[in-house]
């Protein structure tokens, strides 16, 4: 009998897999991407390649009346915004009115969010009421405080002084900043009163039932409880606010058309491009507003990532 020997097969060595996704993985991934690809590429020709040629118009010194004559000046345009006095002045005159409307609303907001969060019949008509400013298109909103309610011959305001046998003041004339503010704290009054409606509803109701049984009155619960958990909502509703007041530009341009000292740096803007040409100058002071939004912009960020972080600890 003989014996049979087995030569021992030699053991392939062992291939790691490449590291990574499969092909077929991120096929897969860029299947699932490919239907909003149209929709980035279109979002960056309509926002970002716009204000890339803003940016480089604004290093030039480029009147649309005479185009043979531009020429390359550098930080020249910037340093005549800074430093100008009607353009300073513009810039002056945004900051006092997007501070007075935010500070206007947020009260106006507040006082009628608590007044909604209390349940009484006809509530969500009242909400509905409430809301409407809001929707109204800017200019449609603009034309209907200079025409219907400032109008110092047949306007509503003049309408019921004669009623009441008092003064018939031209608003507009006489308080042009504070016509301006007026019609747009009532268009942003229902944009904070919804934040803070959603900031009311999202307290913690057993911890305001522990504080009426230990006594507390109405104004204690809303000082040591409602405004401290209100505050982030408020700080996200002057922030958002802020970021759209310093944008106005429908409400001067209807109510006052610049005049009289209302020019906010948007009109501003559309005064150097539109009237006087100076498409450097117009650039530069509209790179400037974009920079100023996504400052405000990024605090706002900050405040709805901490608000998010909070509503996900308590859940």
């Amino acid at each position: 009998m003989t014996a049979t020997t087995t030569a021992p097969t030699a053991t392939a060595p062992s291939v790691r897999a490449p590291q990574g996704r499969p092909p077929s993985d991120r096929l897969r991934a860029w299947a699932t991407r490919a239907p909003l690809l149209p929709a980035l590429i279109f979002m960056i020709a309509v926002t970002q390649l716009p204000f890339v040629a803003t940016l480089v118009i604004s290093f030039f010194d480029w009147n649309a009346l005479y185009p043979k004559a531009r020429h390359f000046t550098g930080f020249a345009n910037y340093t005549e915004v800074l430093t100008d006095a009607d353009l300073r002045q513009s810039v002056w005159t945004t900051v006092l009115l997007t501070a007075a409307v935010v500070l206007a609303s947020l009260v106006l907001g507040l006082a009628l969010a608590l007044l909604l969060d209390r349940r009484f019949r006809g509530r969500g008509i009242v909400r509905t009421l409430l809301i409407a400013p809001f929707l109204v298109v800017p200019v449609a909103a603009a034309l209907l405080w200079k025409h219907v309610l400032y109008n110092p011959e047949y306007g509503l305001f003049n309408g019921l002084l004669h009623y009441l046998g008092g003064p018939q003041p031209d608003w507009i004339s006489n308080t042009p900043l504070l016509a301006v503010e007026a019609s747009l704290v009532w268009q942003w009054t229902p944009f904070m009163m919804l934040i803070l409606l959603a900031g009311l509803q999202s307290r913690d109701q057993q911890q305001i039932e522990a504080a009426k049984v230990d006594g507390a009155n109405d104004w204690q619960i809303f000082r040591h409880l409602t405004l401290p958990h209100l505050r982030r909502y408020l700080e996200l509703g002057a922030l958002l606010g802020s970021i759209y007041i310093v944008q106005n530009f429908d409400a001067v341009f209807t109510i006052t058309s610049g005049g009289l000292g209302t020019a906010n740096l948007p009109y501003t803007v559309y005064q150097s491009f539109y009237q006087a040409h100076e498409n450097g100058l117009a650039s530069a002071a509209g790179v400037l507003v974009v920079i100023g939004s996504i400052i405000i912009a990024t605090f706002a960020l900050r405040v709805v990532s901490s608000l998010f972080r909070e509503e996900a600890s308590r859940a």
